[in-house]
């Protein structure tokens, strides 16, 4: 069954920075489309979107435009990039505008888990992601579950945004914090313009111990919570080396879908991306 990775991360430290790399030794080398495309094309993967990978912020412009230039080698699986963004500077309007113009782009991130609570709470962190609104781009939240609360009342001042949850809510799956996150997923899942991404769960699990039945109740959970017509995957690569890497997280989705219809799965693993960032 052909899939659509939308959470790809390319690291490549001859081109860009990347300041938050220093804190994490098992990230901090270079992760090139080469070495994931030979992974990509032995599990079924045909299209991938590419995730900002946090580079430093006066760099987030070009790398869309390194990652642009990968896109348009013949053969290449990337589709589209996610660009990062600082809804809370003043430039972001023009910044929009720019990206408005550039059909590579199909949305944007701006961490929030890494940032203070309150960042999104900001009036012109507000204000700009409203902007969205009629665009037709996404915006990821990549939160924890401690700030879900605060997500949804964002998604709740945009109702005309579409909103991607990446990683299913960043469940804290090693400290078994299932009953903590299960009841903002179910409350966020109740706003219809958000989307859940079942990706990243792996590296969220003991590396040494986690099974397949240890994922399942999260990733259950937000399938019945979103329905099927709003989810999608995604690898995290490679940040999904830390809990097993690539075939071992899309065998263990299988494994978690077995039950599931082809319909159902066609639509989490490739036609709802193709339909919300209109790709081909």
């Amino acid at each position: 069954m052909a899939m659509i990775d939308t959470h790809l991360h390319l690291i490549d430290q001859s081109v860009l920075t990347y300041p938050w790399l220093s804190g994490s030794e098992a990230l901090n080398r270079n992760f090139l489309y080469e070495k994931y495309a030979t992974q990509a094309h032995r599990v079924g993967i045909t299209h991938a979107l590419h995730m900002e990978v946090d580079v430093a912020p006066a760099e987030i412009e070009t790398e869309t435009d390194y990652v642009a230039s990968l896109a348009r080698q013949s053969g290449n699986l990337i589709a589209g990039a996610i660009s990062a963004c600082r809804p809370e500077e003043p430039g972001f309007a023009a910044f929009l505008q720019r990206q408005q113009i550039n059909p590579f782009v199909k949305g944007f991130r701006r961490v929030l888990h890494v940032m203070p609570d309150n960042l999104s709470e900001d009036p012109l962190f507000r204000e700009n992601i409203k902007r969205l609104g009629g665009t037709g781009l996404t915006f990821d939240l990549c939160v924890l579950p401690r700030q879900i609360d605060k997500a949804i009342a964002l998604v709740d001042l945009a109702q005309d945004v579409q909103f991607i949850l990446d990683h299913c809510g960043v469940p804290d799956i090693k400290a078994n914090g299932l009953e903590e996150w299960r009841g903002k997923i179910t409350d966020i899942a109740r706003r219809p313009n958000v989307t859940a991404k079942i990706s990243g769960v792996v590296a969220y699990a003991d590396a040494e111990t986690w099974r397949l039945e240890t994922l399942e109740p999260y990733v259950h959970h937000v399938v019945e919570s979103f329905g099927w017509d709003r989810l999608v995957w995604g690898s995290d690569w490679p940040v999904c080396t830390l809990g097993g890497g690539l075939s071992t997280w899309v065998a263990a989705t299988h494994a978690l879908l077995s039950g599931c219809s082809d319909d159902e799965k066609a639509r989490l693993f490739s036609g709802n991306a193709r339909r919300i960032w209109k790709l081909r």
